[in-house]
């Protein structure tokens, strides 16, 4: 029993904590994922690559993995776990092979100088780990000398270079020679430097520097008892794992070993009773369920974790797209740019309405061809988590689809964006559209709006409730209202009796604007429209743009329904009444 137990408090959940041991020894919860060992030793490969979307828990295994087979292995750390009822595994494995254990997710530099120096930083950091390797009886002057040269200050030139490429195979032989025996290598986020470098300009400086690297460490080391790499791309092969035959690549495709990479739908439910949550375990699932890895459906652990904790600090808490904090989502936006073509912008609109699309999927692609063409970045999308598949592929081609609402609102929110970029470029347009906004001129509103329809992803009704997609076509508005810079615009501001979704404040004309949006899931633009108008009047929305100067009030009711709209206007003139309001009592 653990120190929480003992004092009847709940375990902390471990938030941004992908150390095993510091979750074993620290009181954290830990969802069991020991299996992964037993069947990466029954299923034997002397290369392992893991491949799955950020936050999915690879480093966390990666550090448990190290922690089981390196010597002087805390067996503790594992009491109560699967593993530990694999009684003949633990014996001849637990603490038993010497483990080199290198993290690339922080060689990210912007230059090739800066990266090579952070990945040399990496190693060295590893084999400091070893300092008895300086005074091993088993190791001759020549192998300390070389130790010497791993942990000391990288060596700029020709054979400070060798020295890099060959680190890791150096180091196993090192370890090797003491322990008598192989070792195990560990390798995680291995395509980050990759990813930076492509970036930044030196991607086939950093190709050469990686693919050296690993055939030295993994293809041609008699020291090597196997290793298991992670990363989110599996990288082609003729890029960095050159004549590596014994390379098993492990995917999301995959199902083996698809229960150890996110978390179950039974481990959510055990997660959220052991908290007193379960009653948001609906909200969870449609949140952040609906990735299929092999034939199993999962949720990513990272935003299980996060939503848990702000409910338990606030049991009224709403679900965020936690995931969409922890990268740029720049694939998406690749795709969204994409939806000048017809073809794609359909495509688009059918997966945020929560449909599918099939398509050819290539797994192994170089980080120069990822955006190559529409075809890779489906690849990508669906390599990197922001699509799913659905059902079995048929040869090469996949049924895929938007995992879960986290997900859409990032395509939803990278429409919107595109959207805005987009309508920013044509001044003419925006132009008449303000102008017939400011004269009451709906007939000219709904033609202007109608046009930007036809140009942008319109969100179907198929996935997101009503207030989503009200929010949307709210933005969209918005976003077209920027480009009067002298305007003075509001949006969901309290107004009367409510909230006004749009006021807007035009003060040479001493004009005020009201503008209520509506989505017809019924399709009937009319009825929106007229929907709108009434909640305007009814709810006294114009009062406060009285108060503030304005002589007269439109109000607009605009509706819409997939890529049509209605506009409908009234228009409303300062009364004695309102003027009375205004100076803050009857004359």
């Amino acid at each position: 029993m653990d120190k929480n137990q003992m004092l009847g408090r709940k375990k902390k959940l471990p938030i941004g904590v992908d150390n095993f041991e510091k979750i074993r020894t620290d009181g954290f919860y830990y969802v069991d994922k020991t299996g992964l060992i037993r069947d990466l030793l029954n299923n034997w490969g002397e290369v392992n690559l893991f491949t799955r979307p950020r936050r999915f828990g690879k480093s966390l295994n990666f550090s448990m993995l190290k922690a089981f087979f390196e010597p002087g292995c805390r067996k503790e750390l594992f009491a109560g776990l699967a593993i530990e009822q694999e009684k003949t595994l633990c014996e001849e494995y637990m603490g038993k092979i010497p483990v080199i254990a290198v993290s690339l997710k922080d060689v990210d530099g912007n230059n090739f100088s800066a990266a090579r120096e952070m990945l040399y930083a990496a190693v060295r950091s590893e084999a400091l780990r070893f300092p008895f390797l300086e005074e091993s009886s088993r190791l001759s002057p020549a192998q300390k000398a070389l130790y010497s040269r791993l942990t000391g200050p990288a060596e700029a030139s020709a054979a400070g270079d060798a020295l890099l490429m060959e680190s890791l195979k150096i180091l196993s032989s090192l370890l090797g020679t003491h322990y008598g025996q192989k070792v195990l290598i560990l390798i995680d986020e291995y395509d980050v430097p990759l990813a930076r470098a492509s970036e930044k300009g030196y991607y086939d400086l950093m190709v050469s520097l990686i693919r050296n690297l690993f055939s030295a460490a993994l293809k041609s080391n008699e020291n090597l008892y196997f290793a298991v790499l992670t990363g989110c791309l599996r990288v082609a092969k003729e890029s960095i794992f050159t004549g590596m035959n014994n390379l098993k690549v492990l995917s999301v495709q995959d199902v083996r070993f698809d229960e150890y990479y996110g978390f179950t739908d039974e481990e959510v439910r055990m997660l959220l009773e052991y908290y007193g949550l379960l009653e948001h375990n609906e909200t969870i699932r449609d949140w952040y369920d609906g990735y299929q890895f092999g034939s199993l459906k999962v949720y990513c652990p990272w935003d299980v974790l996060s939503y848990c904790d702000e409910l338990r600090a606030d049991p009224e808490a709403e679900p965020k797209d936690y995931w969409s904090n922890t990268s740029s989502n720049d694939v998406v936006r690749h795709l969204i740019q994409c939806a000048e073509n017809v073809t794609v912008r359909r495509e688009i609109e059918r997966l945020v309405a929560g449909e599918t699309v099939w398509k050819e999927i290539h797994p192994e692609l170089t980080y120069k061809e990822l955006y190559s063409s529409i075809e890779n970045i489906w690849s990508v999308l669906f390599t990197t988590g922001y699509l799913t598949q659905r059902g079995k592929a048929e040869e090469d081609r996949y049924c895929l689809a938007i995992p879960n609402m986290e997900i859409r609102r990032i395509f939803t929110r990278q429409i919107m964006a595109w959207f805005q970029e987009n309508v920013s470029r044509d001044g003419e347009m925006l132009a008449g559209f303000c102008g017939a906004l400011q004269n009451g001129d709906a007939g000219g509103v709904e033609r202007y709006l109608s046009a930007y329809l036809r140009k942008t992803v319109s969100i179907r009704d198929t996935f997101a409730g009503k207030s989503a997609k009200e929010n949307f076509y709210h933005g969209m508005i918005l976003g077209l209202l920027r480009f009067k810079d002298s305007w003075g615009i509001l949006s969901n501001r309290e107004a009367g009796e409510g909230y006004a979704d749009i006021q807007v404040e035009i003060d040479e004309a001493e004009l005020g604007i009201v503008i209520e949006v509506k989505y017809a899931h019924d399709g009937d633009l009319d009825a929106g429209c007229r929907r709108g108008l009434d909640q305007i009047v009814r709810k006294h929305y114009g009062d406060g743009l009285y108060e503030n100067g304005m002589k007269r009030v439109l109000m607009y009711g605009i509706c819409f329904y997939r890529n049509k709209c209605r506009v409908m206007v009234l228009e409303e003139k300062m009364t004695e009444d309102h003027d009375n309001a205004a100076q803050g009592g009857d004359r």
